[in-house]
């Protein structure tokens, strides 16, 4: 168990190492990230606008020239249309490529910061604060950055590790219930394809915010993505395992115009995963039935409504893992044993989704 009284240090090796420091207090880490940078531009969405502002102004004092911009909630901030905002406003404070951009949000703000870092000037420095359970286990680490099109989510993207990212508990206070509920999903994940132990600790339901349990939670989630991450940072092989459920997840985000939480459709989409398992041998029914039951312990969705398939089906084949005409998923053989399963039977596909019927 961590010292609650002190940061844990989770280094994610590769290229370009990076501490995720998970902790309370961790604001005055920020400046050391960042030098020698002169220029910061803090990106953070409209419900966060007052901790922008206090980012920015804690910058200022450290002797940054530190600017802000204001971007929209969630996935509408993931658009080509706020990305060229925001090059503008790097332009038009003459950023350079010694200069940074700090994301402070959720995981759409992350993932948007991260991409226009990524972009500009062939790449600049980027340090998250991410401020949602799911940012902190899944979307501000790794370094995938990715825009949401009109075709689907994350269709446009590139690979850019950031420079640290600051994991600060406090902020999952004032986190709404139903977010942190969503968040749950990326940690069961991260017990499904590698850590069974976290599914132990998550039996009895969602902890509160500020459980030790939780920090626990947190700190073994971003161990098992950065063990995956270190040795394939851009998703050439093994790494494709961080994307259980997210396949006919992002179908489910895309198909309902982005008004279901991330954690949500993800929680679908590992129950569609295993029984898309089942019905192709690959696992046994009682693990499938785990899904199920853990997943709705913590108040998570497990069923879907039954009119959707075509449009389902098709966002699916726009998936990054799709190739050519060759559906993929990540599925499993058991705990902790993921695989790929890739063209299956078209029969199969839509028998898992009748599977979930309410």
């Amino acid at each position: 168990m961590s010292d609650p009284d002190q940061p844990t240090r989770i280094r994610v090796g590769g290229d370009a190492p990076y501490d995720v420091v998970v902790g309370h207090g961790l604001l005055a880490e920020l400046p050391e990230l960042l030098r020698p940078a002169q220029r910061v531009l803090v990106v953070h969405p409209t419900a966060l606008r007052a901790t922008g502002e206090a980012v920015r102004d804690d910058l200022t004092a450290q002797g940054f020239e530190a600017s802000i911009a204001e971007v929209p909630d969630a996935e509408q901030a993931k658009t080509a249309q706020v990305a060229t905002f925001l090059w503008g406003a790097l332009g038009k404070a003459d950023f350079t490529r010694s200069d940074a951009i700090v994301g402070v949000g959720g995981g759409a703000v992350t993932d948007l910061a991260g991409f226009v870092a990524a972009t500009w000037l062939r790449g600049v420095k980027v340090v998250q604060l991410p401020t949602t359970l799911l940012a902190m286990v899944d979307a501000a680490v790794g370094g995938k950055t990715g825009l949401n099109t009109t075709e689907g989510k994350n269709l446009i993207g590139a690979f850019h590790s950031p420079h640290g990212v600051l994991c600060d508990l406090g902020v999952l206070e004032t986190l709404p219930r139903n977010e942190f509920v969503a968040g749950l999903a990326e940690v069961a994940k991260c017990g499904f394809i590698a850590d069974p132990g976290i599914l132990d600790l998550l039996s009895d339901g969602a902890p509160a915010w500020d459980a030790p349990l939780t920090r626990e939670l947190i700190e073994r989630s971003i161990q098992v993505k950065a063990d995956v991450v270190a040795g394939d940072l851009r998703e050439a092989g093994p790494r494709e395992v961080l994307n259980y459920g997210h396949t006919f997840g992002h179908a489910i985000e895309y198909v309902e115009r982005y008004e279901w939480r991330h954690g949500a459709a993800v929680s679908v989409g590992m129950v569609y995963a295993a029984e898309l398992a089942v019905l192709a041998g690959r696992l046994d029914e009682k693990t499938a039935d785990r899904h199920r039951e853990l997943l709705q312990t913590l108040g998570l969705p497990t069923t879907y409504q039954q009119n959707r398939w075509d449009q389902l089906l098709a966002a699916m084949k726009r998936d990054k893992k799709t190739r050519g005409d060759l559906l993929r998923f990540v599925v499993l053989s058991g705990l902790a044993k993921p695989t790929r399963l890739e063209g299956p039977d078209p029969a199969l596909l839509q028998a898992a989704y009748s599977s979930l019927a309410p």
